[in-house]
């Protein structure tokens, strides 16, 4: 193998997160998918505050919060769902080709791990549901160190514990922003450009960029 470690971020790499609000989209109305962005975009600039601030909180708490913002911005969205919606998440559908891709890298003697701003038990759960557990080496959680992506010591969690460079290590992830962490800390970076996004961060590139997983192997 070119790469002696695969890591994956998880929440829209490996696993849709808009799978929840569409689960339940005809009782949302018609704001159901800016909802789900909006849930989204919160999450997320809730984790990078956070981490600014070094006042830590579980991810699955910001989970929470940032959906009752999106409730909050979109009083159109029926409000009785919010546990619904909840319970979605921990069994976020995983992309198609996810369980295909991860079998024939094991195959081929990759070690393979999920990287990822989740709490522990949000993780656990959603491979287990996507069926892919056993096929993991390592399901790497920020909850260990109480920041989150793109801190450099989150990535180093996997040179550590593999005792490999950073080098050695292909990150595939979904967000811009974390293919910019991972490859200023020195890993080989693919981005997995879902919704043919605008390139950001100029000067931190990704080695390749993907619409989906399919092409991982072909890059070697």
């Amino acid at each position: 193998m070119a790469y002696a470690a695969y890591v994956f971020d998880a929440y829209g790499t490996l696993f849709d997160v808009h799978a929840a609000v569409r689960k339940h989209a005809e009782k949302m109305g018609p704001d159901a998918q800016t909802f789900s962005f909006v849930w989204r975009q919160k999450q997320l600039e809730y984790s990078w505050v956070r981490a600014l601030m070094g006042r830590y909180q579980d991810f699955w708490e910001l989970t929470e919060q940032a959906l009752d913002t999106a409730f909050a911005l979109y009083p159109s969205a029926d409000k009785s769902l919010r546990q619904d919606l909840l319970n979605a998440y921990w069994s976020l559908d995983c992309y198609p080709e996810v369980p295909q891709v991860l079998t024939r890298l094991k195959q081929d003697g990759a070690r393979l791990a999920i990287l990822s701003n989740g709490s522990p038990s949000m993780l656990e759960a959603a491979a287990k549901a996507a069926g892919i557990t056993e096929l993991l080496d390592e399901i790497f959680s920020v909850h260990q160190l109480r920041t989150y992506k793109t801190a450099p010591e989150v990535y180093d969690m996997v040179t550590t514990h593999f005792r490999i460079y950073p080098e050695a290590v292909s990150f595939q992830s979904s967000n811009r922003w974390d293919i910019a962490g991972a490859t200023a800390f020195g890993f080989r970076t693919v981005w997995m450009n879902r919704t043919s996004q605008p390139d950001e961060y100029p000067d931190l590139a990704p080695s390749a960029v993907l619409n989906d997983l399919t092409g991982l192997q072909a890059l070697g």
